[in-house]
């Protein structure tokens, strides 16, 4: 399977383009972001675990990295409220199982430098948020390797954010709140992958926009 495999074309997936299909386990439903390859794959998904749901023991053979954006992720190693980030490197295992409540997690598979061997949780509700980088505008960094970068972004209502050039390309998951720039509105829910040396100018709305963002990883342009 190839989806969104061109990394040199803007993708932009809202909620309404949402459509969620069954995991080979029950319970277990992705909406497929960007994919290649079939059950084994590069892929960025949302997943959805249903309530008292699991999913078989597995080992992440390129790496495994999530956000937890609903409910309560959790393994055979410990919990993961929402807002936590976890990276778990290449020939890490678990067993995912979920709650009562169920969850929400945005992944990314079979996307780590196999230097890249640090494994990471933080609970970005208890961690403390840094000076801001520009007015109206925070960056919690969760994670840094080479020239990737990834960053929780509390950005402040009504803030514009200057034109800028994504050198490396760069990924965003709305949150909470919104955004716009001069290609369209971008609403919680919204998935954006930007190419390298791609730019824009953006800003929030009254409700202000807390992102998910990654930067830095994508294959260079061509020139």
């Amino acid at each position: 399977m190839h989806l969104n495999s061109d990394f040199s074309q803007k993708v932009v997936i809202r909620p309404e383009d949402y459509r969620w299909v069954d995991s080979p386990m029950p319970g277990v439903e992705r909406m497929m972001l960007d994919r290649i390859g079939d059950e084994v794959a590069r892929a960025t998904s949302l997943v959805r675990y249903a309530p008292n749901s699991s999913f078989s023991p597995h080992v992440h053979g390129g790496g495994e990295e999530f956000f937890v954006l609903e409910g309560e992720f959790g393994d055979e190693h410990q919990s993961y409220p929402a807002g936590t980030y976890v990276r778990n490197p290449i020939g890490t295992s678990h067993s995912p199982r979920v709650g009562a409540d169920g969850c929400i997690v945005i992944v990314k598979l079979h996307q780590f430098d196999k230097e890249d061997d640090t494994p990471v949780v933080t609970d970005t509700l208890k961690a403390e948020w840094p000076e801001p980088v520009a007015p109206g505008l925070e960056a919690m960094l969760l994670h840094e390797f080479q020239n990737e970068r990834v960053a929780l972004i509390r950005w402040a209502p009504n803030t514009p954010y200057q034109q800028h050039t994504h050198h490396g390309g760069e990924e965003i998951f709305v949150i909470e709140g919104s955004f716009s720039d001069e290609h369209g509105d971008y609403p919680a829910g919204t998935w954006i992958r930007s190419p390298d040396q791609s730019s824009h100018s953006a800003f929030t709305h009254e409700e202000g926009a807390l992102l998910l963002a990654k930067a830095g990883h994508l294959p260079a342009a061509r020139g």
